[in-house]
C-alpha cells in the first residue's frame, strides 16, 4: 500500500469518526444545534465543493493525493446540561451532569469539535474561556487538530460607529470585526471573543479557534421571540406590543441555519476565524412583530415605551437589549464560501408560514377540533361547554356565530372612532385597510341588508348559504386555527357538511355520491362525537326540566317534538351527516347517553377526553397555577383537619374504652380476691382446729419450760422437749 493510499485511509477515518461537544444540551440553542448536527454526515458540506474542484481539474493524476470523500458517518454529540434533572436527549451519545473541572476537561479532550454557546447563559462565558485555555495548554498531546467554536452574539457590535457617517445603511461584515464596539451589558462576551481568537493563533494545526457572532436566533420553539409568539397565539390581547419606535434593524438567523454554519466550520476549517452569522433580511423590530401578529395573532401591534419594556417578567435584560439593537449586518463569508441549505435565508418575515408551523409543532400547540352531534335535548351544549373548559377551546354555536357576524358587519359600517395613539398599526397598512374597506362598504351593506331581510322572512332563521358563509369565517379565524373549537350540533345534514368543509373548487366538479371529497384540512374536525338516546329517554328528560328552563326555548313541547322528528327523518336517509365523515375516514365516537346515570354528564366527558387525548396548549397560566395550588392547599388543609379530627375522635373513644375496661377489670380483680380469701378461710378451718387441739398445747408448754430453763440452744431444747412429750408416745 502506497503512502498516498495510507494518507487517504487515515483522512477517511478522521472524517468517519468525529465527536462534537456542545454545552447545555437542554437549552434552546444547545438542543437545536446538537439535534441538527447529530443528523449531519461528516464532511457533507464539502461534497459540492469537492465536485466543483473535480470538474475544474479533470487532468489530475491518479497518484496525486485528492481530497478525502466523506464517509457515511454522523457526528457524535456529547455535552453538559444546565439542569441536574434534565434527561439525556435522544440525539446525544452522552451527557455530563455537574462534572468537576478535571472530569469536564477529560471529556472535552476526547472531542474533535468543541462548541460553547454563550448567547443564552452568561455563566457559560467563564467556563468557555477556562475550557479553551485548558485545551490550549494540553494541545501538544493532541494526535489530531481540535476545533474550538465560541458561539457569541452580534451584541458585541451594538455600539459600533457607522462605516460611513454619510451613509449609515452600509452593513458591517466580518472584515470589520476589529472595529466592533459592544453593548455595555455585553463586555464579558467581547472579552471572551478576544481570548478565544488569541488562543487559536499559537498552533493552528493542533488547536484552531473560531468565533461566530450570531444574529438574534429564532425558529423551532423560539427563544426571545417566544414572547411575541405566545401573546399572539393566546389571542388575549387586541394588539401585540413592540418596544420603542420599532424602527431599529434587528439582524436575525434561523437556529437551524446557525447550526448549519457550525457544521460548515467543522467541515471546512476556514481560514477566517471570526464569522458573522445572519440571514439576508433587513427587518425592523416593528416589521417582525407585525408579521408574527398577522400570521398568528390579532393582526395589530402596539407601541410600548422602552421604559415599560423592562417591567416585563417574560424577558430578561439581555434579551431586551438584543431586541432593541439597531444594526445592519451582512454575512459575506458564509454566502461566498459555505455550503448551507438555508431554512430561512431571506429572514423571518419571508418565511413566516414555515416558522409558525415549526413553532406550533415544537411547542405541541396543535388545535383540537371536535364536532358534537346528536338529537335535540341529548346534552350537546353542556358537554361542549365542559370540553371547551378542559381543552381551552372556542364554543361554536350557530346562534352565536350569526349574532357575531352581524355585529361585525355593523361595526365595519359604523362611523370610525379615533383610536388611542398608543394603539397603532403601520401607516401603510392603515391606508391599505381603509382603501379595502372603502371598496367593500357597498358589498358589506348589501350583505347585511340581505341577511336581515332573510331572517325577517324566515321568522328569525337564516338560510344555509349565509350560515355556511359565517361558519366558515369563524372556523378560519385565528382563534380557531390556533386553539381549536367545539362545534355544537352543526352541521346537521350531509349537504351542510359538504358545503362547509369541502373545497370550493370541488363543489362544481364532484357530483358523484359516495365519492371521497377533497376537504379543507384546516377547518375539518378531527374528532366526531355522536350522542344518542331513545326518543322516550329524551322526552322524559325534557319533561323533567324546570318550566323556567323550558319556557321560550326550543325545548317547549310542540317545538321539541317537531325538532326531534326532523332530526330522525334526516338521519334515516343514505346521506346522513355521519356518512359524510365516514367517507373521509373520520369515524365518529358513538355514545349512548341513556347508559350514563349522571345529570352533569361527567362520565360522558371523561369518555370523550379519553378518546381525544391530552390538551395541546401552553397548560395553565400563572394565575390558574396559583389558583390550583391554592385550591390544592385548601383541600390538603381540609383533609388534614378532617384526619386530625377523626384521629382525635378515635383516640377519645379508645381512652373511654380503656377507662371502662380498666374499671371493669378492677371490679373483677376485687371479686377474685374476695373469693380467694373466702376459699382460703374455708380451707384453713380444719388446719386451725388440728393445731389448736394437738400442737399448740404441747408447744406452749415447751416454750414456757424453755423460758424458765433458758438453755444454750433453745431450738434444740424445744425439739427434744416436743419429741419427749409427743402425745403419740403417751
Amino acid at each position: 500500500m502506497s503512502e498516498e493510499e495510507e494518507a487517504i485511509i487515515e483522512a477517511e477515518e478522521v472524517i468517519r469518526c468525529q465527536r462534537v461537544f456542545v454545552n447545555q444540551l437542554d437549552s434552546y440553542g444547545g438542543r437545536n444545534i446538537g439535534k441538527y448536527l447529530s443528523t449531519c454526515v461528516i464532511g457533507a458540506s464539502l461534497e459540492e465543493v469537492a465536485e466543483e474542484e473535480e470538474e475544474e481539474d479533470e487532468s489530475r493524476s491518479i497518484g496525486e493525493l485528492s481530497p478525502a470523500k466523506p464517509k457515511e458517518g454522523l457526528y457524535q454529540i456529547v455535552g453538559t446540561v444546565s439542569q441536574a434533572e434534565s434527561e439525556k436527549p435522544d440525539f446525544a451519545q452522552e451527557i455530563y451532569i455537574t462534572p468537576s473541572r478535571d472530569e469536564l476537561l477529560s471529556r472535552i479532550a476526547e472531542c474533535d469539535v468543541i462548541i460553547y454557546n454563550i448567547t443564552e447563559d452568561e455563566s457559560q462565558i467563564a467556563e468557555a474561556i477556562w475550557a479553551a485555555t485548558a485545551l490550549h495548554e494540553e494541545m501538544k498531546q493532541f494526535e489530531k487538530q481540535k476545533v474550538f467554536i465560541l458561539l457569541s452574539t452580534i451584541m458585541t457590535w451594538a455600539r459600533s460607529k457607522p462605516l460611513d457617517p454619510d451613509d449609515p445603511e452600509i452593513p458591517f461584515t466580518e472584515e470589520d470585526y476589529r472595529r466592533r464596539k459592544p453593548h455595555s451589558n455585553f463586555m464579558e462576551h467581547i472579552n471572551a471573543e478576544k481570548v478565544i481568537l488569541k488562543l487559536g493563533k499559537t498552533n493552528k494545526n493542533k488547536f484552531s479557534t473560531y468565533v461566530v457572532a450570531s444574529g438574534v436566533q429564532y425558529g423551532q420553539e423560539e427563544r426571545i421571540l417566544h414572547y411575541f409568539f405566545k401573546l399572539s397565539w393566546l389571542g388575549e390581547t387586541p394588539a401585540i406590543p413592540f418596544f420603542g419606535d420599532g424602527k431599529n434593524f434587528v439582524p436575525t438567523i434561523h437556529i437551524l441555519d446557525l447550526a448549519a454554519v457550525l457544521q460548515n466550520i467543522a467541515d471546512h476549517r476556514p481560514r477566517v476565524h471570526y464569522l458573522v452569522a445572519v440571514d439576508d433580511s433587513i427587518q425592523t423590530l416593528s416589521e417582525i412583530v407585525k408579521c408574527i401578529s398577522r400570521n398568528l395573532g390579532p393582526g395589530k401591534t402596539q407601541k410600548v415605551p422602552k421604559e415599560n419594556a423592562f417591567l416585563s417578567k417574560d424577558l430578561t435584560q439581555l434579551q431586551l437589549d438584543e431586541l432593541l439593537v439597531n444594526l445592519r449586518m451582512e454575512a459575506v463569508f458564509l454566502k461566498e464560501n459555505f455550503n448551507i441549505k438555508w431554512e430561512a435565508q431571506s429572514g423571518l418575515v419571508e418565511s413566516i408560514e414555515q416558522v409558525v408551523a415549526e413553532y406550533k409543532q415544537s411547542r405541541g400547540l396543535l388545535p383540537v377540533k371536535i364536532c358534537i352531534l346528536g338529537p335535540p335535548g341529548v346534552g350537546k351544549t353542556s358537554i361542549a361547554e365542559k370540553l371547551c373548559k378542559h381543552y381551552k377551546l372556542h364554543h361554536i354555536k350557530i346562534k352565536d356565530v350569526i349574532a357575531k357576524a352581524i355585529e361585525n358587519l355593523e361595526k365595519i359600517l359604523a362611523p370610525k372612532e379615533i383610536e388611542s395613539p398608543e394603539m397603532e398599526e403601520e401607516e401603510e397598512e392603515e391606508e391599505e385597510g381603509e382603501e379595502e374597506d372603502g371598496d367593500n362598504l357597498e358589498e358589506i351593506q348589501e350583505l347585511l341588508d340581505a341577511v336581515k331581510e332573510n331572517m325577517e322572512q324566515n321568522g328569525g332563521r337564516l338560510d344555509d348559504s349565509y350560515v355556511i358563509k359565517f361558519m366558515k369565517e369563524m372556523l378560519t379565524s385565528m382563534p380557531c386555527k390556533n386553539q381549536g373549537y367545539v362545534l355544537d350540533g352543526f352541521p346537521k345534514s350531509y349537504d351542510q357538511a359538504k358545503d362547509l368543509f369541502n373545497l370550493e373548487e370541488e363543489e362544481e366538479e364532484d357530483d358523484m355520491k359516495g365519492k371521497i371529497h377533497h376537504y379543507d384540512k384546516m377547518i375539518i374536525p378531527d374528532h366526531i362525537v355522536f350522542l344518542n338516546a331513545s326518543d322516550d329517554f329524551l322526552k322524559n328528560r325534557i319533561m323533567n326540566l324546570p318550566e323556567i328552563v323550558v319556557a321560550g326555548t326550543h325545548y317547549a313541547q310542540d317545538r321539541y317534538l317537531r325538532a326531534l322528528s326532523i332530526f330522525r327523518e334526516i338521519n334515516v336517509e343514505d346521506e346522513t351527516i355521519l356518512n359524510y365523515f365516514d367517507e373521509l375516514e373520520i369515524h365518529p365516537q358513538h355514545i349512548d347517553v341513556s347508559k350514563f346515570e349522571d345529570v352533569e354528564n361527567r362520565f360522558i366527558v371523561k369518555e370523550i377526553i379519553k378518546d381525544v387525548g391530552n390538551p395541546r396548549n401552553y397548560g395553565l397560566t400563572d394565575e390558574e397555577k396559583e389558583e390550583l395550588e391554592r385550591n390544592q392547599a385548601e383541600e390538603r388543609l381540609r383533609k388534614e383537619a378532617q384526619e386530625k379530627a377523626e384521629l382525635e375522635r378515635k383516640e377519645a373513644e379508645e381512652r373511654a374504652q380503656k377507662l371502662a375496661n380498666w374499671e371493669d377489670w378492677n371490679k373483677r380483680l376485687e371479686e377474685v380476691k374476695r373469693q380467694e380469701q373466702e376459699l382460703l378461710e374455708a380451707q384453713s378451718i380444719p388446719l386451725r382446729n388440728y393445731l389448736m387441739k394437738h400442737v399448740m398445747p404441747t408447744l406452749m408448754q415447751g416454750l414456757n419450760v424453755c423460758c424458765m430453763v433458758r438453755p444454750d440452744d433453745p431450738v434444740d431444747f424445744l425439739a427434744e422437749y416436743l419429741f419427749k412429750n409427743n402425745p403419740e408416745f403417751d
